[in-house]
């Protein structure tokens, strides 16, 4: 018997309505089925699951969304080794592989040990203020220091491995993963990285001055992000799912997390995906 997880996305009657069919199946099958972060729209006769209550391993996580539904996903689980199959009810669904109709075979051959599944390097993101008070996040895709509020410019000082990279003057900062690289800091001019690649990207955002370019780091190093000089209203957003303010004398510490994202991944080729729902390529 496998225990299956379901994440849904909120306020998409239609995760909820697939998410009680494939319940029923697995039930049939002789599975157990659960609901992470269960409401009132959810599933009718399903047993919800909290955060904490997944300490309790499931063998599988069934995301029930997009790539935002999906990255919350991994936050929950990455870090348990717990594989991730993403069942795409989103607009781009570059993570989330499987189409809904698909949804049932790609279950039954993901439990069997029949998909491919890959494993996509994460971050360790520390935050250590000028207080020493100390928050650690971990992230699929990236680490993004902004100015919140104001279009103004920021200074920032990066180093990697307590090495000067440079002072940068823009609008902010973006430490991504091989799998971020398709996301913010693709937009902000950063390069495509393939996912079996172990490095960093740190794209600046609006740069000053135009030699300021993206930067190709190995994951085996360390990048810290402060502020150069005073400033408000800047913010360090982790995967678009958790910020907080920074303030001078904070730190960003940056660094490969000890457990990787694990993935279920498309049976078609990386650039067949990129093609498909990138238009990457075309003339």
């Amino acid at each position: 018997m496998s225990k299956v997880g379901f994440l849904l996305k909120r306020a998409k009657p239609e995760a909820v309505e697939i998410a009680g069919e494939l319940t029923a199946w697995l039930r049939a099958n002789g599975h157990e089925a659960v609901v992470v972060n269960g409401h009132e729209s959810s599933p009718h006769g399903a047993r919800f699951v909290d955060d904490d209550e997944l300490r309790e391993a499931i063998d599988l996580l069934v995301v029930l969304g997009g790539d935002g539904t999906l990255l919350h996903g991994g936050a929950l689980v990455a870090h348990r080794k717990v594989p991730i199959l993403g069942i795409n009810l989103g607009h781009l669904g570059f993570l989330t592989s499987c189409a809904p109709a698909d949804a049932q075979l790609a279950i039954e051959r993901a439990l069997a040990g029949e998909l491919p599944l890959e494993e996509r390097l994460r971050l360790r993101v520390e935050v250590t203020r000028g207080s020493g008070e100390k928050v650690t996040r971990f992230a699929c895709n990236d680490a993004v220091v902004s100015q919140g509020a104001l279009a103004r410019l920021i200074e920032l000082e990066s180093f990697l491995d307590d090495r000067l990279i440079t002072r940068y003057r823009a609008d902010g900062l973006i430490v991504a993963t091989p799998t971020g690289s398709t996301a913010y800091t693709l937009a902000a001019g950063g390069p495509i990285v393939t996912p079996e690649v172990r490095a960093f990207v740190v794209t600046p955002i609006c740069p000053h001055a135009l030699t300021n370019r993206p930067v190709v780091v190995p994951a085996t190093s360390r990048v810290m992000v402060r502020l150069g000089a005073p400033a408000e209203h800047v913010q360090l957003t982790v995967d678009g799912q958790w910020g907080t303010g920074l303030a001078d004398g904070d730190r960003v510490e940056i660094s490969a997390a000890t457990e990787p994202l694990r993935l279920f991944r498309s049976p078609q080729s990386y650039f067949d995906v990129l093609r498909e729902k990138m238009n990457w390529g075309e003339k």
